[in-house]
């Protein structure tokens, strides 16, 4: 009797993965990025807040008109009312003046021929301002001496 061999076992080839398609992926990624940006920068023209000189301003008037700005200069004709907090000034370039109204405590810093710049809107030729932003030295020096201390009172009195 002859025996046969048993018959060899070829292995079977290996399954084949479904490859799934990346569009699904690439779709949602695209959407995804197209809806963070249509918030963040579809927002952004109304949030914006321009700054500009009292001479810009009347130049771009058209554009400017009725929407929230700050506008920077000098200080020119103070009144304040500590009682009622009620300021009243002009800001000028040297080109352009406008007058100035503000309800609100007043930094020690503000005074006039100082650089303020103010955020608000135009109410008429009037700005009503919101905000104070006043400009100020970049140094700051220690006094060394009693003297140099008593001249700096002096200074800002």
């Amino acid at each position: 009797m002859t025996t046969t061999p048993p018959p060899t076992l070829t292995p079977l080839p290996q399954a084949r993965r479904r490859r799934r398609s990346p569009l699904p992926v690439v779709l949602g990624v695209v959407a995804l990025i197209g809806v963070v940006a249509f918030i963040a920068f579809g927002n952004l023209g109304k949030s914006l807040e321009y700054f500009v000189t009292p001479t810009e301003y009347v130049q771009q008037r058209a554009e400017l008109q009725g929407r929230p700005l700050r506008i920077g200069g000098l200080v020119r004709g103070v009144k304040y009312d500590p009682q009622t907090l009620q300021l009243a000034f002009t800001v000028t370039d040297g080109g352009a003046s406008f007058p100035v109204q503000y309800r609100g405590a007043v930094s020690d810093l503000f005074k006039e021929n100082q650089g303020v710049v103010v955020r608000g809107t135009f109410q008429g030729s009037t700005f009503h301002a919101t905000e104070l932003i006043v400009k100020h030295s970049e140094e700051y020096n220690v006094p060394k001496t009693q003297a140099d201390m008593d001249q700096l009172l002096r200074q800002s009195q």
